[in-house]
């Protein structure tokens, strides 16, 4: 592939970059920098191989002359309504920057767009009784983030129907792992506090459960997107849910706990199953809870000053 991969400095695109490269991909990226951070990009630069970094805004006129002038084969577009950034939404910048990415593929003739949405936004609350959430479930959506998240799905199927622009959009359950900002994730959150020696914060009773997957394989499922999957969402997840609490005593059963109150929009349970991703991606996720906590902690307590 020659892949393009918009936010590749972030959490996810970083990695994305990392697995691109390892593989001989010419890969681009382009990132305006407002979360992503070019540090994260450090071993794909010392890695060698063909990377472009290229610090722009979607948004600008420019984007489109850059994708004519690189000609990707695929687009993946992973800076659309990040984790813990709820507030950057609201002035409807996901549903701008995804247009601007799909008029540049329809421009330049390039066959697909891949997105990852947040899971819990696009489906909400689901009931106990349908958990893991099948892709089928009419999209009950969390708020203006859910709403976005439908809308992006929406104009991806416009384009795919009236311009041949094909995508796959993967819902994605709550990404954890090395490089991810403590505000973006429980994970985060506990492993920088356990680096740091602060105590941990959970928000609520704790019981509110998450459908965590390490980022390894979430990178594997955005690869492997890129040639299947056509016009589908497809969930990309484990299929267990874990509890607030038990993770922090999974982290480290010896830290002190800070009790915070519940935020608003917090979901209750959630947890995405995953068979579509075995059927259409030929994917599933192979790392345990214990295995990417270790490695996340680990990563966290280097880097830590």
């Amino acid at each position: 592939m020659n892949p393009l991969v918009v936010g590749g400095a972030g959490f996810l695109g970083s990695h994305l970059v990392d697995r691109l490269l390892a593989e001989d991909s010419p890969t681009d990226v382009v990132d305006d920098l407002s979360t992503g951070v070019l540090g994260n990009l450090a071993d794909a630069r010392a890695a060698g191989g063909s990377l472009k970094i290229h610090t722009l805004d979607v948004r600008a006129g420019d984007f489109a002359a850059l994708v004519g002038m690189r000609r990707p084969d695929v687009i993946y577009h992973l800076g659309l309504l990040a984790p813990g950034e709820a507030g950057r939404d609201v002035d409807g910048s996901a549903v701008t920057s995804l247009l601007a990415v799909l008029e540049a593929a329809r421009l330049n003739g390039v066959a697909k767009v891949v997105v990852a949405l947040p899971a819990g936004a696009l489906y909400g609350d689901v009931p106990t009784r349908e958990l893991p959430v099948k892709e089928s479930r009419t999209p009950e959506p969390n708020g203006l983030r859910g709403i976005l998240a439908r809308t992006v799905i929406e104009l991806l199927t416009l384009y795919r129907n009236e311009h041949a622009v094909e995508h796959t959009a993967l819902a994605m359950a709550s990404v954890y792992g090395p490089r991810q900002r403590p505000a973006d994730g429980v994970v985060a959150s506990f492993a920088s506090a356990l680096a740091d020696g602060r105590p941990f914060e959970i928000h609520g009773d704790g019981r509110q459960t998450r459908d965590l997957l390490y980022v390894d394989d979430a990178v594997d499922a955005l690869v492997r997107s890129g040639q299947r999957g056509g016009g589908l969402v497809v969930n990309v997840g484990t299929g267990v849910q874990t509890s607030v609490r038990d993770l922090a005593a999974m982290v480290d059963p010896q830290s002190a706990v800070t009790a915070m109150p519940r935020r608003h929009g917090d979901l209750t349970r959630m947890a995405v199953s995953p068979t579509r991703a075995r059927i259409q991606l030929q994917w599933s996720p192979w790392t345990d809870l214990a295995t990417g906590l270790r490695a996340t902690v680990a990563a966290y307590r280097r880097s830590a000053p």
